[in-house]
């Protein structure tokens, strides 16, 4: 049996007072360049808050391929705990550039606020990031606390 050793590893984002991330706008401009690494695959992250909605930090939980991506609460809990999270806020890019959600994303959403609500640590949105050229509605992005499914 193999036993290891948990390091955590912090890498500086940015410098300054964050605002509130308490408005989809504000965590699509808190998550740009995120997915630039790797803008043909789903890739989602996790933003871990503090008591203000101040983000803490925000860690690539998955990579994915064109058209999925997995995800477990395990995965977005474990950076919430580390990071000593009162709240996370879960995003995703949709490589296709249409924000939809689909069927598995209110699936795994559902799933992840249940399991926030058992830890006490609150789903407070899930963002899906696209393209406003590609969206229907124009915005670039689906947020599920504004869709009203959250």
């Amino acid at each position: 049996m193999q036993v290891y050793e948990i390091t955590p590893q912090y890498h500086l984002v940015r410098l300054g007072n964050e605002e509130p991330l308490d408005r989809p706008d504000q965590i699509v401009r808190y998550m740009e360049g995120a997915f630039a690494a790797e803008p043909t695959v789903e890739s989602v992250w996790v933003i871990a808050l503090n008591t203000k909605f101040r983000p803490l930090g925000r860690v690539k939980i998955s990579s994915g391929t064109l058209t999925s991506c997995l995800v477990h609460p395990r995965e977005v809990f474990r950076a919430a705990i580390m990071a000593s999270a009162c709240s996370v806020v879960l995003v995703h890019n949709h490589p296709s550039g249409d924000p939809a959600p689909s069927s598995a994303d209110c699936t795994i959403t559902r799933k992840i606020r249940e399991a926030g609500q058992v830890m006490q640590i609150e789903l407070i949105d899930h963002v899906i990031i696209g393209c406003p050229t590609d969206d229907p509605l124009g915005m670039g992005f689906y947020s599920f606390r504004s869709g009203g499914l959250l």
